[in-house]
């Protein structure tokens, strides 16, 4: 609502159109005030029954359990639905806000983004959705999505381009000291591992990866633990995982390698090498690829001794 209103602001001051005056609402499905987290209160100006036609919705952040919440907040479904369908609305989830913009079945073969922690559970829930996990911002057909946490400022800043123009856009950006044009969440994600499924043999291979990354590790290893074919394995370890066993051992070794640059004075080649990678090249490009920054950027971002050094 505040870099809303600083752009309507903007617009007011330099006598810009006024066709780019958004009127802002903070709506619910009642108007009873809402406790965030018994730290404060939140006061509602519509419902959503007071609201016929809107030309943008913002859905929030979900907090807390995510099925208990879809079910507390259902209402939102069919009223988002109906305003996309009648009236083309369009509508930017922030977050896990996602969940309940998916809900709706207009994401289906759509793009998404979402916060990076929750990815596997979105693949499970809402399949026919294309998630990409490395996005801050994601746009589809008037239908946008944010990364995790606070870069829901990044996709804001995106809309208020879009909408008010990029000489507002980058104002609010200074005035509000928001990164602007940044895209992309690789840099924060720390990968634990997708055990969050039934199949036990799996599971004993990711922890023997985890446990052995460094080593020379190849799929007919890994499928003779099972007691199945090579080809089988794949596909039973990707519809476990979500990654195939070679991805998984890449994003171990990467995750491992992240660490080490943070917490290590070690040079980029001894991490590359203590991982398990001996060629440069194909370690800075998968690093690249699942870190969202080049070793040496990584490192000198992240690792407090060197930015000290």
């Amino acid at each position: 609502m505040n870099l809303f209103q600083m752009a309507n602001g903007y617009h007011k001051k330099n006598g810009l159109s006024n066709e780019g005056i958004f009127t802002i609402d903070l709506v619910g499905i009642s108007k009873e005030p809402q406790t965030y987290n018994r730290f404060f209160t939140v006061s509602l100006t519509k419902t959503i029954h007071e609201i016929e036609k809107t030309d943008l919705i913002i859905v929030a952040g979900i907090v807390g359990n995510l099925e208990e919440q879809i079910k507390l907040n259902f209402e939102f479904v069919s009223w988002i639905k109906n305003q996309r369908i009648k009236h083309n609305a369009e509508i930017a989830s922030l977050c896990r806000g996602a969940f309940l913009l998916a809900e709706t079945g207009l994401m289906n073969g759509k793009s998404c983004a979402t916060h990076w922690v929750t990815h596997d559970k979105f693949k499970k829930m809402y399949p026919k959705v294309n998630l990409l996990p490395d996005k801050i911002i994601n746009e589809d057909n008037g239908i946008y999505s944010s990364g995790g946490a606070y870069s829901f400022l990044n996709l804001l800043l995106y809309l208020v381009e879009k909408y008010y123009g990029r000489e507002t856009a980058i104002w609010c950006s200074k005035m509000s000291e928001i990164e602007f044009d940044r895209l992309d969440q690789n840099q924060f994600v720390i990968f634990n591992g997708q055990k969050d499924h039934s199949d036990e043999e799996v599971k004993e291979v990711q922890e023997f990866i985890e446990a052995n990354y460094s080593e020379k590790i190849n799929v007919n290893q890994l499928a003779d633990k099972t007691s199945t074919s090579a080809r089988n394995f794949v596909r039973r370890f990707k519809k476990a995982t979500h990654n195939t066993p070679i991805e998984y051992i890449q994003r171990v070794r990467i995750e491992a390698a992240k660490k080490r640059l943070e917490s290590s004075t070690s040079t980029i080649h001894e991490v590359m090498f203590g991982v398990g990678y001996n060629d440069d090249k194909t370690f800075r490009t998968l690093f690249k690829r699942y870190a969202g920054l080049t070793p040496l950027e990584y490192r000198n971002k992240y690792n407090r001794e060197m930015a000290f050094a």
